[in-house]
């Protein structure tokens, strides 16, 4: 992609940036994710139709994973803000200039959209529609040189680089920073800097644990329009969702008699309560996730024998 990053800008293309084979940066299990390399300096329109997507969002970003490692926010909209017609369709206009109707700011050093949709249930959920296009594209682009060429591979290998590190020195900082095998929500800033969602409040922890031993986590609820909770592995990636269950939301959780949610992470299911599956690992990250939330429960987590959780 970076070696054809000048024709993407004006030609830009909405991919699959994270499948359930291609992960990083704690990707959800539950999301559906685009992005696209755009120009700050351009104009752009997003055009689609909503899908069933329990959250939507889209955020510009000044990509910088391959220097300081950080994907800062440069402009926010999300299905709270979005101005739809009578049979679902949008248009988003993508500039410096403010617009009228569905604005997604941008700032001169903007390089790239990221498109989030929640699924409460992959079965029946569909996301959104989108197609997008340049409004000001140049009439004629610079053609591909050997010194772009340079540019492009050291910056791609930058890039690589830079989320690899970007993780796992988080990882290493979850390890001294909260306390093991518990989640917490002072770390914010990490997710916005790394390009999160401001509307969803983070509660992050480095999970380990012997293959005897299980996780409780216990918590309240709070109003929120989503919530789900994942396990990831050292790198921040998510387990293997499809075949393991690595991750619960807010539709598929079973929820106590007092309306609270007690989730179990173990190598074995107990057999009791919502189990979740350390699929072969013995540590990684963990995060929970409140959507649009009015308050935001820290959960209870301590660690128990397995053996004395089994009906």
């Amino acid at each position: 992609m970076v070696l054809i990053d000048h024709r993407l800008k004006v030609n830009p293309l909405l991919f699959r940036s994270i499948t359930p084979t291609q992960k990083y940066g704690g990707d959800s299990p539950d999301n559906v994710y685009h992005n696209a390399t755009i120009r700050g300096d351009l104009e752009y329109r997003i055009s689609g139709k909503i899908g069933n997507a329990i959250y939507f969002s889209m955020g510009t970003k000044a990509n910088r994973y391959f220097t300081d490692g950080s994907m800062a926010s440069t402009g926010e909209l999300d299905c709270k803000n979005l101005l739809l017609d009578a049979d679902g369709h949008f248009e988003i206009l993508l500039s410096q200039r403010p617009q009228p109707g569905n604005w997604l700011p941008m700032q001169p050093d903007t390089s790239m959209i990221v498109v989030r949709q929640m699924m409460a249930d992959w079965r029946k959920d569909v996301p959104a529609t989108l197609t997008m296009e340049c409004l000001n594209r140049p009439k004629q682009l610079e053609p591909l040189c050997a010194e772009m060429l340079s540019r492009g591979l050291v910056a791609a290998a930058g890039y690589v680089s830079g989320c690899a590190r970007t993780f796992t020195d988080f990882s290493e900082t979850l390890k001294n920073a909260v306390p093991l095998n518990t989640l917490d929500g002072s770390l914010q800033e990490f997710f916005m800097r790394a390009g999160g969602d401001p509307n969803i409040f983070y509660l992050q922890g480095y999970w380990r644990l012997a293959a005897d031993e299980a996780l409780i986590i216990e918590s309240e609820v709070p109003q929120c329009l989503f919530w789900n909770f994942q396990l990831d592995n050292y790198w921040m990636e998510s387990m293997d969702y499809r075949y393991l269950q690595v991750a619960l939301n807010g539709f598929s959780a079973k929820y106590e008699a007092d309306g609270r949610i007690k989730l179990i992470i173990a190598a074995v299911d107990p057999g009791v309560g919502n189990f979740i599956d350390t699929a072969g690992h013995g540590e990684g990250g963990m995060i929970l996730r409140w959507v649009h939330a009015q308050t935001h429960p820290t959960p209870q987590c301590r660690v128990v024998k397995l053996d004395t959780l089994r009906n």
